[in-house]
């Protein structure tokens, strides 16, 4: 069975990513993306896949998975039946690990850390606990709290014993995506909108720097984003409509014109659609302090498309 690419949105004002997720169930997705994935489950026990690991987990499971190494965890049963199974997840990338530790002298551990985790980590269930105790903290609504908190509790995971999961065979096939070299191209596309979103963005030149046809683009975009090219670049300039309007005092058609909306009634109508808000009651309600994230970064409860089953998006470019 082929993972699924998963493609982690951190937004524009976070490190790292933080995930609270809470559902009756854990859901089989073997997936794999190419950040470093700390995740806690909590009221939940069943299955973990890790690479070629295949464990049981319970309560207060803790695993540190590398770049790329498929996993995922499944269960039918919460441990209290009255309340839903819950995941915190934190992910963070190793090139900004590494630089890090080599500024910091106090985050020096972290290359420890990430040289024990090439097959995963498999943490004892009172290190679980001591980070579950620090759960408040690091879902805090604060970006600079839950980075904070992430920082200490990845040193503390360095010098605690943790056992390896995945065999070193279980790595021979995890340095692309799998389909090849689809992340690749999807990674070309997006610098793209994300270099250019407030200029008219046809799609025949998306293509060309994909080196794909437009079919091939559209269904990239289902699989690895989990939406259409339109929906995408639509939500990637409303993103940047949205920090315009919070943080200065622009005209809403100057806003318009320099998020990439040159009609300032379709900006208008594409603003509500996403945010269920004129861009002139977001801007009253973010002065007011109603508001206190952007679209631009994930809330914690949140997770990215690519592994959400929305429904099929329009595939028409914005």
């Amino acid at each position: 069975m082929k993972p699924a690419y998963e493609r982690v949105e951190f937004g524009d004002d976070c490190s790292v990513r933080v995930y609270h997720r809470r559902l009756p169930r854990i859901p089989f997705e073997w997936h794999h993306h190419p950040e470093y994935e700390l995740t806690l489950t909590l009221n939940s026990h069943g299955k973990r896949y890790i690479g070629d690991s295949i464990a049981d987990y319970v309560d207060e499971d803790l695993v540190l998975v590398p770049p790329n190494l498929p996993h995922t965890w499944a269960s039918n049963r919460s441990i209290d039946p009255a309340s839903p199974q819950v995941a915190i997840v934190i992910w963070f990338g190793g090139d900004w690990a590494r630089r890090l530790a080599d500024v910091c002298p106090e985050y020096a551990p972290l290359r420890n850390l990430l040289r024990r985790a090439a097959c995963g980590l498999a943490f004892s269930p009172e290190v679980g606990a001591a980070l579950h105790a620090q759960a408040d903290r690091l879902l805090s609504n604060a970006p600079r709290e839950r980075l904070a908190v992430a920082l200490n509790v990845l040193c503390t995971l360095a010098e605690a014993p943790g056992e390896p999961l995945a065999s070193p065979t279980a790595f021979s096939d995890r340095t692309e995506g799998p389909s090849g070299h689809e992340p690749e191209r999807i990674n070309r596309v997006l610098s793209m909108i994300d270099l250019r979103f407030a200029e008219p963005l046809r799609l025949s030149e998306l293509c060309e720097a994909a080196n794909v046809s437009e079919r091939s683009l559209a269904r990239y975009f289902e699989q690895h984003i989990g939406e259409s090219v339109g929906r995408y670049i639509a939500r990637v300039r409303i993103g940047h409509a949205c920090r315009m309007l919070a943080h200065t005092s622009t005209p809403v058609s100057v806003v318009a014109a320099r998020s990439g909306f040159p009609n300032v009634a379709n900006f208008n109508r594409q603003f509500k659609a996403l945010k269920e808000l004129t861009p002139a009651a977001y801007r009253k309600q973010f002065a007011a302090g109603d508001i206190v994230e952007t679209n631009a970064s994930p809330r914690i409860n949140e997770r990215s498309p690519s592994l959400q089953r929305n429904p099929r998006l329009p595939k028409s470019i914005a």
